[in-house]
């Protein structure tokens, strides 16, 4: 009989696009990188993209949103290897991350370690391209992406720390953009640690069995039967933050009626979830790709409307 707990299937998907083009030596560090699962990548880009659009005058850079988008996956890749040389042991332990390179040792230690090195050079060299305000900026999140994994250990609310860290985009797209960290940006920021807040939870409701076994936290524990209410009240607290930034940007009506569906959005999420079902989980969480951009592109539309009215 295993040791490892049946509750669920790996994450890690098969046949994919990794097993057809990518040489076999190179498949566990494309799978450490999480580069067959662009979710994460989408959720720490997004809040880099809405704060370059609320601080341009008219269009955004396309220039920047590329940098970003390079960035951010660079830097998702950076994190899940810093998460997965953390959570190696606790990883085996749970079968939805039991196959995971280092934690079924198709990747030592050593090998993460050097290619972590090798995702901090390419994230670093993005970041120079940037004014120094934003280099110094972005600097700051390092302690946050360092610490995160450990939360889960120690605290009911790791899933607020990953908001501090995911969100941290929301700062450095403004500085990009003006130079100077602002108010709007602040706001924006506090709105996505909220918006992570939710998400995340669901997606901690995957795990909750296999975590209570194991000794580990998620607000998924700490809410339990009480989970829905404090979706809404995280959702709601980001969607009015999110509107208060843009007040403080004087946006255009576009951005309005985009925000409205936006804010449906994070409704029907929070009124659907099954929480008890971890295939509808992961589907609501990686809906919030589809709200990161129905609201990037509700802020472009009003940020362009304000510029030519």
């Amino acid at each position: 009989m295993s040791d490892v707990p049946s509750l669920g299937a790996s994450d890690i998907p098969l046949g994919g696009w990794i097993d057809r083009r990518v040489p076999e030596a190179a498949r566990p560090y494309f799978r450490l990188a999480r580069l067959d699962r662009p979710i994460g990548t989408w959720l720490l880009l997004l809040p880099c993209w809405w704060s370059v659009a609320l601080a341009s005058e008219g269009w955004p850079s396309a220039v920047l949103l590329v940098l970003f988008a390079v960035g951010a996956t660079t830097m998702r890749a950076a994190g899940c290897t810093v998460n997965d040389l953390w959570d190696r042991k606790y990883d085996s332990l749970v079968a939805r991350t039991a196959t995971r390179p280092l934690a079924s040792g198709a990747i030592g230690t050593a090998q993460a370690l050097l290619f972590l090195a090798f995702l901090s050079a390419i994230g670093l060299a993005v970041l120079l391209q940037f004014n120094a305000m934003t280099v110094w900026v972005g600097m700051g999140s390092l302690p946050l992406v360092a610490v995160y994994p450990l939360m889960k250990r120690v605290t009911h609310w790791p899933q607020a720390v990953l908001g501090l860290t995911f969100n941290w985009g929301a700062l450095v797209g403004w500085t990009a953009v003006r130079g100077t960290l602002d108010a709007p940006a602040v706001v924006l920021y506090i709105a996505g640690l909220f918006w992570t807040l939710g998400y995340d939870t669901i997606y901690a409701h995957q795990d909750k069995e296999d975590d209570a076994l194991i000794g580990l936290k998620s607000t998924a524990l700490k809410f339990g039967d009480r989970t829905r209410p404090w979706l809404y009240i995280f959702f709601g607290l980001a969607s009015v933050l999110i509107l208060a930034a843009a007040w403080l940007t004087v946006l255009g009506w576009p951005f309005y009626v985009g925000m409205t569906v936006a804010i449906a959005h994070l409704a029907w999420q929070a009124a659907t979830v099954n929480l008890d079902a971890p295939k509808d989980c992961l589907a609501k969480f990686k809906a919030n790709r589809d709200f990161g951009l129905i609201l990037f592109v509700s802020l472009v539309a009003g940020r362009v409307f304000a510029s030519i009215s």
